[in-house]
Parts: structure tokens; sequence; C-alpha cells
């Protein structure tokens, strides 16, 4: 009963009353990443799939600028992230207008979190069951080390949560998310500034 009817409804009374009481932080983000970025922009807009594989657009604060190389190709991420963005995602507050996504319906505040389009041929049929649920702004991957594990621990922690969805579950999730972003763990993979990218099984 949870999984199907009241975590939507308890997602979107959440985020919309979420996003009214940080709505001066919200602004004030936009303003210092719109000059930060240097002309860039303060957003990030990307198509991901989400639920049963349907194809939304995910919005969160743009942390790296447009800096290209002599032949027009985007620099390596630790070189685009800028210092505002090095803080603004470590202290995941590049998430904040994901809210606008839940509230949407495209996502919840837990579940599994939105990858890339491109990665959807790559899953085995166990991977692709991460798709059974609206993709969230936090999950049990993330608690769970986030940037920091291997891809096949990340697959496993987000079909463990498909396969155990409870408020509880849920509760326990936002508790260890608030603890981490205090701590500011997981931010990096051990080798790279983001995430490296996911190639296939």
């Amino acid at each position: 009963m949870y999984k199907h009817f009241f975590k939507r409804i308890i997602d979107f009374a959440f985020s919309f009353l979420g996003f009214i009481i940080i709505s001066p932080v919200f602004l004030i983000l936009w303003i210092w990443l719109s000059i930060a970025n240097k002309g860039s922009g303060a957003f990030f807009f990307q198509e991901r799939p989400g639920k049963n594989e349907n194809i939304f657009r995910v919005i969160k604060f743009k942390t790296m600028n447009d800096r290209r190389d002599t032949s027009f190709k985007l620099l390596p991420d630790a070189q685009r992230l800028t210092k505002v963005g090095k803080f603004v995602r470590s202290t995941s507050l590049d998430e904040i207008p994901q809210l606008l996504n839940v509230i949407k319906g495209d996502m919840s505040l837990i579940g599994p979190r939105p990858l890339l389009v491109q990665y959807l041929p790559l899953y085995n049929e166990e991977q692709k069951r991460r798709h059974e649920v609206r993709p969230g702004i936090t999950g049990w991957a993330q608690v769970n080390g986030r940037n920091a594990i291997s891809w096949q621990q990340k697959f496993e922690y987000d079909i463990w949560y498909v396969d155990h969805v409870s408020l509880s579950l849920d509760l326990k999730i936002i508790f260890k998310t608030i603890q981490k972003v205090f701590k500011r763990e997981g931010i990096s993979s051990y080798t790279s500034a983001t995430m490296e990218p996911f190639k296939g099984n």
C-alpha cells in the first residue's frame, strides 16, 4: 500500500513544502552559480530514464562550467568543476532543483538515482529492475557509498531497495542522507572527480 499509493502522496507533500521553505537558498544559489559559471547558466538539464524506463528531463544546479580544449571538446570534469560548484556538490545542494522533478511525478524523494539514457542497453535483466520504481534524489546506494562504490555494488543496493521499499526504510535513508551530507562522504570515486562511466557488464 505504501509503495503504490502513500509514497507518492508523501513525496508530493514534502517536496512542495520543502521547496517553499528553501526557496531563498534556491535563489541565492541560482545567482551565485550564474556568476561562477561565467555565462553557462546555473541549471543543468539532462534526459534520464525514470520508472518503467520512461524518459524525463532531470534538473540540477550546474556545478561545472563549459570550458573546452583547442578542439572544442569539453575538458575533464575535474578541470571544469568550479570552486563554488565543488562546495555545492559536497553539500548536495546541487540536488535542490530535483524537488521540482518530484513535484511533477518524474522522481521520488527516495529511490535509485536516475542514470544516463545511454546506459539502458548495457544493463542485464537484474539491473533493469532498478526502473520498477521512480528514481530518487537520494537512495540506498547513496547512503552506502554514493560515488565511492563500484557500479556492481551500486546496482545491488538499488535492486535491494526495489525489493524492500517501506516507510521505515525510507525514513532510515533520509536520516543517513543527512549524516552523509554533513560528513561529505562519497562525493567522488577513487579515480574521478565524479563517477566513472558505466561500460556494461
